[in-house]
């Protein structure tokens, strides 16, 4: 069986998605939905919020990431979340990892005929 656009989208999301977290909280704390629009604009890194969720608590286990508590203007209050000192570091190694690699992959794939 062959994969699907699909199939490949989430496997390459299961090995980037965390990172790509850090990355937008690197930014700036946020909230779920902020992170969730964030990254799912265009549905490429990101499909549903059903993942976000774990994933955020696995990123607090590794000590990844803090949350607070802040009031909301406009409903309930809202759990931030802050990239700690080891989070950024965790996201510096996959960055110093991860622009090689593309730029390998990227190298590997112009040599495709079309």
């Amino acid at each position: 069986m062959e994969p699907t656009p699909d199939d490949v989208r989430t496997q390459l999301r299961r090995g980037t998605l965390e990172f790509c977290v850090l990355a937008h909280l690197a930014r700036s704390p946020a909230y779920g939905q902020d992170i969730a629009r964030a990254l799912g604009a265009d549905r490429m890194l990101f499909a549903s919020e059903g993942t976000l969720y774990p994933l955020l608590t696995r990123l607090r286990g590794r000590g990844w990431v803090d949350t607070t508590w802040q009031e909301s203007p406009t409903g309930p209050p809202r759990r931030y979340h802050r990239l700690t000192d080891s989070g950024r570091a965790a996201l510096d190694a996959f960055v110093e990892v991860w622009r090689p690699y593309r730029a390998a992959v990227d190298h590997l794939l112009e040599g495709l005929p079309a």
